[in-house]
């Protein structure tokens, strides 16, 4: 693994030092940019990403947290998305094109596992057309292509910090890393979505928690040294013409997302300190619920 030595508190680990277990890679201890494989990164379970504080929180709970650490779950859907990622990006994991339409046939399944055995993204071929005119279309807009273009940066980069209020070390990986140029730092986060229309992606970015992601992104640059980070969603459509926006969150939208991953942080202290992983309700409790206001309307005028 290497730790990009320019970046600001970039530390290398030392192998003969770092964590080991018998299942897993060794896991980053320190504070910094690093340079390392999804492997070593997703491994690097000490520090709380992003992702698993949104699975601290309602709707989810600390049980499926603690539960999804050992036990990752991998669905068909992201195949697409990162094959968007490795040839928008030009990094990330190889990608193998199935010269198939589907994948109903035995030999397009068995060679589905095959790449995925091999840590590589399998793609039908009209997929693997598709994410083509989609990097394509990312290159013809001119802000996204200046944002996600790695010639400006470095693609893929890991960052651990230590949170200032706690002490914990938290992590996340940038789609692109932005050469330092004295202004403020501009971090790009390329998303696929059923629509790019600005409104639309506001609704998914409630949804999907991207203002929570968003504070945690920018909060974890300051952390670095980094100034004045802002995080930009380059949103790109799935289907033709490939529609490209690239929006940022208001403020009042980052202070929200900042509020809800505090929150997670305090649920993981208290889980880690007790040694205990709640579910939805304790053990002991019955918990008072009711229907939704509109269940009850629709059985008042039936």
């Amino acid at each position: 693994m290497t730790a990009i030595a320019e970046r600001p508190e970039a530390m290398p680990i030392d192998p003969e030092t770092a964590h080991r277990t018998a299942h897993r890679p060794p896991e980053i201890t320190e504070p910094g940019v690093y340079e390392i494989s999804e492997e070593i990164y997703f491994g690097s379970q000490h520090a709380l990403s992003c992702s698993g504080a949104k699975l601290l929180l309602p709707p989810s709970c600390p049980a499926k947290f603690f539960y999804a650490q050992d036990h990752p779950v991998y669905k068909d859907v992201w195949d697409f998305g990162s094959a968007a990622h490795k040839l928008v990006l030009g990094s990330g994991p190889e990608l193998v094109v199935v010269p198939y339409d589907s994948w109903r046939t035995n030999d397009a399944k068995a060679m589905r596992t095959e790449a995925r055995a091999a840590g590589k993204i399998p793609m039908l071929e009209p997929d693997c057309e598709r994410v083509r005119d989609m990097a394509d279309a990312i290159r013809r807009h001119s802000l996204a292509n200046a944002l996600l273009n790695p010639d400006y940066g470095h693609a893929e980069q890991s960052l651990f910090w230590r949170d200032p209020e706690t002490g914990i070390l938290l992590r996340s990986r940038f789609d692109v890393l932005r050469d330092k140029v004295g202004g403020p730092l501009m971090i790009p986060d390329y998303k696929t979505a059923d629509s790019a229309d600005p409104d639309t992606f506001a609704r998914s970015a409630a949804n999907f928690n991207y203002h929570m992601q968003d504070a945690f992104y920018s909060d974890g640059a300051a952390a670095l040294g980094y100034h004045k980070p802002r995080v930009l969603f380059v949103v790109q459509e799935k289907e033709p013409p490939y529609l490209v926006s690239v929006v940022e969150l208001d403020y009042e939208s980052r202070q929200a997302g900042r509020r809800r991953y505090r929150r997670a942080i305090g649920i993981y202290l208290k889980c880690v300190a007790k040694d205990e992983w709640p579910g939805y309700v304790d053990d002991d409790q019955i918990r008072y619920i009711s229907l939704p206001a509109w269940a009850i309307r629709r059985e008042d005028f039936s």
